[in-house]
């Protein structure tokens, strides 16, 4: 039975709320500050910046902004840990029993982010249905409820010894793990299989439950779910998952950029029906969903309960999101009802339009490649990888780059570690057409690369099938799991030595 003409009516007033953020972001976002200072002025954090001051000043937002600094992880870190061990009213009011570790794209040191409820009902789930609402807005046709959702979960596993009821893992397994019941329902594979903490052991399990069922929309990480798809397209003998799943008509997914993997996907995939979304839901919060098919940047959630600030990555104060500028690239900063409060998010965002806002994920603050003064960011890498993809029929599971300094008469140049789904028919050409596109879209590689006279053209070094899965697996704080990423881009040469390590 479809029941998507049944719900459809509750997703098409979700719909038509995000209407009337045009011409308004400026009254919504001030409202979502007013909420979040109001819930934790009695917390230590609210008491230690005087929340209720800001709340009685003219001016909160300002009053707020010049009270309380902007914040990395590591300054809130002895809050979590507290918040972790079982305290009250630190970040947020109450007492907090998940948390999403992550440990980022930069393989630094564990976080652990708190998974507030206010957090769970007032931004997570809901912009999971925001997502919904606007593709079934999108897609009149969809019969998305008529099968099920495979989603692509971690675990609660981690290197802490907890108390009593406190879980932390992967965002996703809180996710899974709480889902309202009426949505559990029409989810494979069961809660036993999706928070199941070896992967060796789960990937196995998910793909013979995912292929025994009607799958209708898949979510998750690109590049791990790849890895399942062939899965389940192996147990049943098959070339492509739409042979299996006939009636899979979206992927909605998120993480990482999308770009390199989309000729995969597309093969595997019936064209004829499938769609792509993209959103952005991280560990500390859901903040923005794409709205439109042939627009493939994504609309900021105004009403989730978060305050966005934005800081211009070539300097100066941050603004709040009615002050953006179109066209400019900024670092993401958030106060949401997980207890963040100006916080870093180590995103930076281009914005696309202002009224609503409307974004593009650009990379990770530390996700950039400068040892030669080029200022390679990583929407530049994703952009080349795609255009050398296409002109030489290649597919990628997964890649990083760094620096090669000048050594034994060999000039610097960056090093790209790629592991191929399809190798090129010309490793030459994928070299020099992934070069050509990133003198396109950045001057300065252009300039350092012009005439060869400070760097070198690329050099691309084949990685063995299975290697960035063993590195996650192994590499200190990392695990293999759905919510783990490789960073794409370093300064320095710390993970590609040990890639290339491991590599040989």
């Amino acid at each position: 039975m479809d029941f998507t003409p049944i719900v459809r009516p509750f997703f098409a007033s979700r719909a038509r709320r995000t209407r009337h953020w045009r011409g308004h972001v400026e009254q919504l976002q001030r409202r979502q500050l007013m909420w979040l200072l109001e819930r934790a002025a009695d917390t230590e954090i609210g008491r230690k910046y005087g929340f209720k001051d800001i709340l009685r000043s003219l001016d909160p937002v300002a009053a707020y902004r010049r009270a309380v600094p902007t914040v990395s992880y590591d300054d809130i870190r002895p809050y979590a840990m507290r918040m972790v061990e079982g305290e009250r009213d630190v970040l947020w009011p109450g007492r907090c029993t998940r948390f999403a570790q992550s440990s980022g794209t930069s393989g630094g040191k564990s976080k652990f982010v708190p998974i507030t409820n206010d957090c769970l009902r007032r931004n997570h789930y809901p912009g999971t249905s925001d997502v919904v609402a606007h593709y079934l807005q999108m897609n009149p046709e969809s019969r998305i409820f008529s099968g099920k959702s495979l989603i692509l979960g971690g675990s609660f596993a981690n290197e802490l010894n907890l108390k009593n009821d406190v879980k932390v893992g992967d965002l996703s397994a809180t996710l899974i793990d709480r889902m309202p019941k009426l949505a559990d329902m029409v989810r494979v594979p069961e809660k036993r299989i999706a928070l199941m903490e070896d992967w060796s052991e789960k990937l196995p399990a998910l793909a013979e439950a995912a292929a025994k069922s009607n799958i209708t929309n898949i979510s998750g990480v690109p590049s791990w779910f790849l890895t399942v798809l062939k899965e389940v397209c192996r147990i049943k003998g098959v070339d492509k998952i739409s042979d299996v799943w006939p009636n899979l008509e979206v992927f909605f997914h998120g993480g990482i950029d999308f770009r390199p993997y989309r000729k995969e996907y597309e093969a595997l995939t019936d064209s004829s029906k499938m769609h792509f979304m993209e959103t952005y839901n991280a560990s500390e919060g859901f903040f923005a969903f794409q709205n439109d098919f042939a627009d493939h940047s994504m609309l900021l959630i105004l009403d989730g309960a978060v305050f966005y600030e934005f800081e211009p990555i070539v300097g100066g104060e941050s603004v709040p999101a009615w002050e953006v500028e179109e066209g400019k690239t900024y670092e993401l900063l958030i106060s949401s009802s997980n207890g963040l409060w100006r916080y870093h998010l180590g995103d930076t965002v281009t914005v696309t339009a202002t009224d609503p806002v409307k974004i593009r994920i650009a990379g990770r603050t530390r996700s950039f490649i400068n040892a030669f003064g080029e200022e390679v960011m990583e929407d530049n890498a994703n952009r080349a990888i795609e255009a050398a993809c296409a002109a030489t029929g290649a597919g990628i599971a997964n890649y990083t780059a760094g620096p090669f300094y000048a050594h034994n008469n060999r000039r610097g140049h960056h090093q790209w570690l790629i592991e191929w789904n399809e190798k090129p028919d010309s490793m030459e050409k994928f070299r020099d057409v992934l070069d050509r596109t990133l003198q396109e879209v950045n001057s300065d590689y252009q300039a350092k690369r012009a005439h060869t006279i400070f760097l070198d053209p690329p050099e691309i070094i084949t990685a063995r099938p299975g290697l960035f899965d063993d590195w996650l697996a192994n590499a200190g704080n990392h695990k293999l799991g759905g919510q783990r990423k490789v960073p794409r881009l370093s300064n320095n040469r710390n993970l590609l030595d040990q890639l290339l390590e491991l590599n040989a």
